[in-house]
């Protein structure tokens, strides 16, 4: 069903998108929330990696910043990752 061109493309295109996903496991990107008193770190994989809050948030005020903060630091997450997905299949898959 496929050549041997088109194996050898999937081959190189995999061991690429190996190769971003390592790279964004290096990548930090935050989302914060009422101007910091809730901060969220994620890597570019979606990871959170820290998170930190002012000690006088508490019960449900501090449960929907967390969601906020969380949520803006993912977003961030998904389109650095879709950036560099794309980056890898650049010249493999024609048209990226």
């Amino acid at each position: 069903m496929f050549g041997n061109g088109m194996m050898k493309k999937m081959q190189e295109m995999q061991a690429k998108a190996e190769e971003a996903k390592e790279r964004l496991n290096h990548i930090k990107l935050i989302g914060e929330a009422k101007e910091g008193a809730v901060r969220i770190e994620v890597n570019g994989n979606g990871v959170i990696t820290d998170m930190t809050f002012n000690d006088e948030l508490q019960g449900e005020e501090l449960k929907q910043l967390i969601m906020l903060a969380a949520n803006r630091a993912l977003e961030q997450s998904y389109r650095t990752k879709e950036m560099e997905m794309a980056q890898s299949a650049k010249g493999i898959i024609p048209g990226m």
